[in-house]
């Protein structure tokens, strides 16, 4: 299965793909929790199934986003907006760049990213 993290409201990030290992549910008071035990698919299954995510290590680990976040003030480090903003590395991917290093990622607007492209700035 895919699962994505929720960074807030309206903004959610993929993590890659997962075997659900066991499930089980708990009574809290009233209430029903439902828990889930995850382990990460292995890179040599993503690259079998023909309909799942090759770029499995483009993946930016959580600890990363959360520092990024937080250095950048959950806004666009171009203009400064608050809405539908994306995770972009500063030396694209493609080109070597790595997603295990916040100082290779930054916080883009939409607009912005989709301006950048693949280009290096």
């Amino acid at each position: 299965m895919r699962v994505y993290e929720k960074v807030r409201d309206g903004i959610w990030n993929y993590n890659g793909l997962f075997e659900l290992v066991d499930a089980w549910v708990e009574k809290n008071g009233i209430r029903m929790v439902f828990k889930f035990k995850l382990t990460m698919t292995s890179e040599d299954r993503v690259k079998a199934s023909p309909n799942t995510f090759k770029e499995h290590n483009r993946l930016i680990p959580s600890w990363v986003k959360q520092a990024v976040w937080k250095r950048d003030k959950g806004q666009c480090v171009q203009c400064g907006s608050m809405d539908h903003l994306h995770y972009d590395h500063d030396l694209p991917f493609c080109e070597g760049g790595t997603s295990l290093l916040p100082e290779n990622i930054r916080l883009l607007c939409a607009r912005h990213n989709l301006q950048k492209s693949g280009r290096i700035e």
